[in-house]
């Protein structure tokens, strides 16, 4: 986390000095770790509300790291999110996933590995379609399970819910991302 304010956002990620009592307790933990969580800790209710479904999404889901991965990704991807992208590159990248593979999920389904484009059509389907079609459904479940596929749907939802919150402020990426892109840019 950088604790410099940026001009171009209307609400800059929270210093430590800023932060809100409301929400204390998550300073020290994944809220205070990540500029989207010090976005958001402009409204420490929602922060707090937040905390729980969090927690299942990107702890406690059904899907593999990998899968999370396409899934947040693509979905980072079709919002135009470019914080949620680079950020998810870097958490790709630490699951083993390479930089053409994490290239391919923004690119044509039919492009990418098998299980990817599975994922990256439910992901599409919910953008386009506001839910699953029966084939995508079922595909899905065979990829993932059932709560595998209620899982995909919750994270383009927390993950819709980032994006817009990132793009409508103009949250900046986190340094130490920022450096890791650096030092190792992204090459497909």
């Amino acid at each position: 986390m950088t604790d410099t304010k940026t001009d171009a956002s209307p609400f800059p990620p929270l210093t430590d000095a800023e932060w809100p009592e409301e929400a204390a307790e998550l300073l020290d933990g994944f809220a205070g770790r990540l500029n989207v969580y010090r976005t958001m800790a402009h409204n420490p209710a929602l922060l707090n509300a937040w905390a729980p479904l969090r927690q299942h999404v990107v702890r406690d889901s059904a899907l593999s790291p990998q899968q999370s991965e396409a899934a947040i990704l693509r979905s980072g991807h079709r919002l135009g999110s470019p914080y949620e992208w680079a950020q998810h590159v870097s958490r790709a990248r630490a699951c083993g996933m390479s930089d053409a593979r994490i290239d391919s999920i923004r690119g044509p389904v039919a492009e990418m590995q098998p299980d990817d484009a599975t994922i990256a059509r439910a992901v599409d389907a919910l953008f386009d379609d506001k839910r699953l079609p029966p084939a995508t459904m079922q595909a899905l479940i065979a990829l993932v399970g059932r709560n595998g596929m209620f899982d995909v749907i919750a994270t383009v939802g927390f993950y819709s819910t980032l994006g817009y919150i990132l793009n409508s402020c103009d949250t900046p990426l986190d340094e130490d991302i920022a450096a890791e892109l650096r030092d190792e840019p992204f090459a497909p």
